[in-house]
């Protein structure tokens, strides 16, 4: 089955963390908190632990993001974990990878297998998508 939504980000906030030991790189390694809330066939909220290498300037760089959601999906409440990455040269999206997390799945939504993806809208509407079986 497929749910999508929008979500928007009520929270972005970096942390202190940084890679011991410290190695110099091109790109500067962060790490972030963030809350969304999602609207449409997925409803809830999610806590995510975001890490990037990323230049803010040129807008090129890739992230990884483990992502903890609780809310329903097509009315199914529960909640589980997935985990999206992707890489950007400043105007594009590569190297896209999506998955929801095995065996993370609580109430109505046990045993949620699947994966799905995340779009951005010219008008800045954030999109999500999840393909997913329950079993």
């Amino acid at each position: 089955m497929r749910a999508t939504a929008t979500f928007t980000v009520k929270a972005f906030v970096p942390t202190e963390l940084k890679p011991e030991p410290a190695v110099s790189t091109g790109l500067p390694v962060g790490v972030a908190t963030m809350e969304k809330s999602y609207e449409g066939e997925v409803v809830g909220r999610s806590a995510t632990l975001f890490t990037a290498a990323f230049d803010q300037a040129t807008g090129v760089g890739t992230y990884v993001a483990m992502e903890s959601f609780e809310g329903s999906l097509h009315g199914r409440e529960g909640a589980f974990n997935f985990v999206h990455s992707a890489t950007t040269s400043g105007s594009d999206r590569t190297a896209e990878f999506f998955i929801v997390v095995p065996s993370s799945g609580t109430g109505e939504l046990a045993g949620i297998t699947g994966a799905g993806g995340m779009a951005v809208d010219a008008d800045g509407t954030h999109r999500i998508w999840f393909d997913y079986a329950l079993g």
